[in-house]
């Protein structure tokens, strides 16, 4: 019996990494606190209930024999403790554990030999920035030079891939074709994508590509005109700042700022036409009076001027005692800050993100590696990256993003796009139908937990890009149990694709020496990078020790290449013609695959159809073809 995965913990997340792993085809056992052994949703899968730090149930669970161990609850500390106990109990097995503590992530995965730390945060978060950014990804991975993403494109009446190869296009847009399902059909995936398969109305087409290419392929598709960051003129960011610090200001500092200050202008008038004064004498007499209480000692004064400055002096007392109360009451409280945070707000073109939690954090952290424009808003006061995000040039307002007037202070209307990313499920859709009145044909991201109420908002409510967090990272923690290797696992026409990176550790690897073509025909892999070479004019290439090949396979597919099931050596490749020019550059060709003398090449080549090589497998025979026929020669594959 296959060595079954242990599962700790079933809430929003677990359940969605438990359909990862009945997808991938791995017998799990799970333990859980709440879970009752006979709920449906569990499809089989065998249920102790219970807490998943207890040793003698982590035994029952078959820790020593599992073949990793995916620990999911969301307490840190329930699960740092289970993953050092499966550790005592099984110093083999990989262990993956969830993480929310930021600083943990990297450092217990670090302390803690053959375990893996993830963040549901940091996982769902560039696919969530690339959604914004270019309007459509299922995935996200990461090569040499940079990110790469997964989408899928539309085919529609009026686009212009309507009647036009698969390979032209991909060679247009820089993109590699991975799925493509037709309107009428079965999706065909990986090699069995023919590039001269001629696109219909109807077809998807599922590709991987630099986020560039394909934000500028999806715009033009979708008529999306986006000119860059727009920004108004000096005066009129200036403008805006002054207007929204008054707006700021307490009505109570509104109120007594203009008494004090008409209380000072009518004293002034006073000394001036009444006790014939100059206007600066009478300025400084009234503030020495209200200020300091002083009189004017020595000066001969008439009885009303004697009652007038006693008024003052009380009035001053009261109105500078309230005015300071008030003033200090208002600054200590002030929120100044937002309404400096106007100026540096882009008439359009920028992303807002909306919540500034762990996933609102790291989203701003991938959109300024990808050189966005982002305003944030959150709605605490005092959030932990509030300063941190503002260090980044991000302006920051503190406000509820369910309220249009805080919507508005950001130009959302006018963005490249709007992200409602709060960890409140109900406010994010609020967000979503916000900003829809503001801009019917606005891009929003929406946050969500059920992938059925994901698909609900996308098909009701036409917000399409509408993502459930725990189903977008749940085949993280799947994959993480195959090695560091695995880069992302993303569902894609009822199978699951793996992108996975191969590196040649040593000369005892089975990949040395390795013909590049063969292999990826042998074992069904599409290859998207191979360090330091162009895969362009990778043919006839062969892999050496310390080559990292970047594919993308079906799962079941890598699992067999884990397992180093070697394909059948049932293939035969027979020529059966070829032009009498091609002899000489052939006779090299059948020495090797035969293993003959040029003498006997010679002989074959002058007679009819012969027999190339023999017991080949499937990748080096498809891979002999080619080489025939690149020499003009007719051969085909028994």
């Amino acid at each position: 019996m296959e060595r079954p995965v242990l599962l700790c913990g079933l809430g929003r997340v677990g359940w969605r990494v438990l359909e990862s792993l009945r997808a991938a085809g791995l017998p799990v056992v799970v333990i859980d606190l709440k879970t009752e052994p006979d709920d449906p949703r569990l499809c089989g899968a065998t249920v102790l209930k219970g807490d998943c730090r207890r040793h003698e149930l982590l035994e029952r669970a078959g820790v020593k024999e599992a073949r990793g161990i995916v620990i999911v609850t969301s307490d840190d500390l329930v699960n740092i403790s289970t993953a050092l106990l499966a550790r005592k109990l099984n110093p083999t097995a990989r262990v993956v554990v969830r993480m929310f503590n930021q600083n943990l992530i990297t450092r217990f995965g670090g302390a803690v030999k053959n375990t893996v730390a993830l963040s549901v945060s940091a996982l769902i978060a560039p696919v969530m920035a690339l959604t914004a950014v270019t309007g459509d990804a299922l995935g996200a991975f990461r090569l040499g030079d940079g990110p790469r993403q997964i989408s899928e494109l539309l085919v529609t009446d009026d686009s212009e891939l309507a009647g036009r190869p698969v390979a032209d296009l991909a060679l247009q847009h820089g993109f590699a074709p991975l799925v493509l399902t037709p309107a009428a059909g079965s999706p065909v995936f990986l090699h069995a994508v023919s590039g001269q398969r001629v696109l219909s109305p109807g077809d998807r087409l599922t590709v991987t590509g630099r986020p560039a290419d394909i934000q500028r392929l999806v715009q033009r598709l979708r008529g999306d005109r986006f000119a860059g960051v727009q920004w108004a003129g000096a005066l009129r960011r200036w403008l805006r700042t002054a207007r929204r610090t008054l707006l700021e200001v307490d009505l109570a500092v509104k109120i007594i700022t203009p008494v004090l200050f008409g209380t000072l202008f009518a004293s002034t008038l006073v000394f001036r036409y009444g006790l014939d004064t100059a206007w600066g004498d009478g300025l400084y007499q009234t503030v020495s009076i209200i200020a300091t209480g002083g009189d004017l000692h020595g000066e001969n004064r008439p009885e009303w001027a004697k009652v007038f400055i006693s008024v003052l002096k009380l009035a001053g007392a009261a109105l500078i005692a309230g005015f300071t109360a008030i003033l200090t009451n208002y600054l200590i409280r002030a929120r100044l800050k937002g309404a400096l945070e106007v100026r540096h707000v882009p008439d359009g073109g920028h992303i807002v993100v909306c919540g500034l939690g762990n996933v609102g954090y790291r989203l701003v952290q991938e959109l300024i590696a990808m050189n966005e424009r982002v305003v944030a808003i959150d709605k605490v006061a005092d959030g932990q990256f509030h300063d941190t995000v503002r260090r980044m040039g991000v302006p920051v307002f503190v406000g509820d993003a369910t309220v249009p007037e805080v919507l508005a202070q950001t130009r959302a209307g006018a963005a490249k796009a709007v992200i409602a990313a709060t960890d409140s499920e109900l406010g994010n859709i609020e967000v979503a139908l916000l900003v829809r009145e503001m801009n019917a044909k606005q891009r929003v991201v929406v946050r969500l937990t059920e992938p059925e109420f994901a698909d609900a908002v996308r098909e009701a409510a036409d917000i399409r890009n509408a993502i459930s967090a725990p189903a977008l990272a749940a085949p993280a923690f799947v994959s993480a149990l195959y090695g560091d290797s695995v880069q992302a696992l993303v569902p894609v026409a009822g199978r699951t694709l793996v992108v996975v990176d191969l590196v040649v550790n040593d000369a005892d690897d089975h990949l040395n020496g390795a013909s590049l073509r063969a292999f990826v025909l042998d074992h069904d892999l599409l290859p998207i990078a191979l360090s330091g070479r162009d895969l362009a004019d990778a043919r006839g290439y062969r892999l050496k020790v310390g080559d990292k090949l970047t594919v993308v396979a079906e799962l079941p597919d890598y699992e067999r290449l884990l397992r180093f099931q070697q394909p059948p050596t049932n293939h035969r490749v027979v020529a059966e013609s070829w032009p009498a020019t091609a002899r000489d550059a052939l006779v090299p060709l059948v020495c090797v695959s035969r293993q003959c003398s040029r003498e006997e090449a010679t002989a074959l080549l002058h007679g009819g159809a012969f027999t190339v090589a023999d017991g080949l497998t499937f990748g080096a025979a498809r891979e002999l073809i080619e080489l025939l026929e690149r020499e003009k020669a007719k051969a085909r594959l028994v």
